[in-house]
């Protein structure tokens, strides 16, 4: 469809600041109500040995979805269920141990006010986040949370748009004030996102990533030069190790070591192993973090890594590809 002589880039821009300041000023009022109501409704999350279950319809319903999983990810099991659902089966979702969230901008949702007497029937504490405070679901609440706005920024003052912001911050300050309560930590939330940056870098460890067995390129001391570049081409990880019978490792020759050694006119068909690799290499052991291999790398500026026992014998190699395709990195 073509543009029309009333789009006007001018006013699209005051409208848009105009939609971010007034759904600022909805959460900015929204911190002068945090009071008992929200330590209750911590209170009654922390002494609930079920979980939480988050009732919501239309708008509100995809706020609930996101308060619910947001929830899930820190620490509260929770899960989202539909309200309209709710009293065709779906109530037998809740247990008497639950606590349930209900979320309703008018607080007279009459899919939700429908289902009121069923949840009361189980005993469960309940929670509104209403933005009437005399609404029917505010006074049914065992605590309601104020979420009311003075407009929505729609200039109609009808789309959901600053009620719906207003609600979902209250949702994730419920959430914050409920994972620092429990004690929720960096790893906690690694295991609640493994398939993420943050729970690949705080969960993997360099034994789940390392060569092993054949893969690990090594040679003895005695070997020729040219005897370690066949076994780093064999092995495609750009070193070597060299050992001593027990495997224990002696130094480390790489594609830097290799190329000083031909700077220095090095004859690769008599040099020994011994006489050319790097002393003192930089090892890491298995059960340390995926992450650790990266600082350790990126601090000393190296490209692999020879993985070692307490004894410091071989056991593995990493190089930055590894890591790499693991996206810890």
């Amino acid at each position: 469809m073509p543009l029309t002589d009333a789009f006007d880039p001018d006013r699209v821009q005051a409208l848009a600041r105009e939609v971010l300041s007034t759904e600022a000023r909805a959460i900015d009022a929204l911190v002068q109500r945090v009071g008992a109501p929200v330590v209750e409704a911590c209170r009654l999350c922390l002494e609930s040995r079920g979980r939480l279950v988050v009732l919501g319809m239309g708008k509100s319903g995809h706020i609930g979805g996101k308060i619910a999983a947001t929830l899930a990810s820190t620490g509260t099991p929770a899960f989202f269920v539909n309200a309209g659902e709710a009293s065709h089966g779906d109530l037998g979702m809740i247990t008497g141990e639950d606590v349930v969230l209900m979320v309703s901008n008018s607080g007279e949702t009459p899919e939700i006010i429908a289902i009121l007497p069923m949840i009361k029937r189980l005993g469960v504490a309940t929670i509104g986040l209403t933005g009437r405070p005399d609404s029917t679901l505010a006074r049914a609440a065992t605590v309601n949370l104020d979420v009311s706005v003075d407009q929505e920024a729609c200039p109609l003052n009808l789309a959901p748009t600053a009620s719906t912001t207003a609600t979902l911050a209250m949702g994730d300050a419920l959430a914050v004030a409920l994972l620092t309560s429990r004690g929720f930590t960096v790893e906690d939330f690694a295991r609640s996102h493994p398939g993420g940056m943050l729970g690949r870098r705080l969960l993997l460890t360099v034994g789940e990533l390392m060569h092993t067995g054949d893969q690990v390129p090594r040679v003895a001391p005695e070997a020729t030069a040219s005897e370690g570049l066949l076994e780093m081409t064999r092995r495609g990880l750009g070193m070597t190790a060299i050992v001593d019978a027990d495997g224990t490792v002696l130094g480390i020759f790489t594609d830097g070591d290799l190329r000083r050694a031909l700077d220095r006119r090095i004859d690769v068909h008599q040099a020994r192993m011994g006489e050319l690799m790097t002393t003192g290499c930089r090892t890491i052991g298995p059960e340390a973090l995926a992450a650790a291999a990266v600082e350790v790398m990126q601090t000393h500026k190296i490209n692999a890594l020879l993985v070692v026992d307490d004894a410091h014998r071989l056991i593995g190699a990493l190089n930055v590809h590894d890591l790499m395709r693991a996206g810890v990195m």
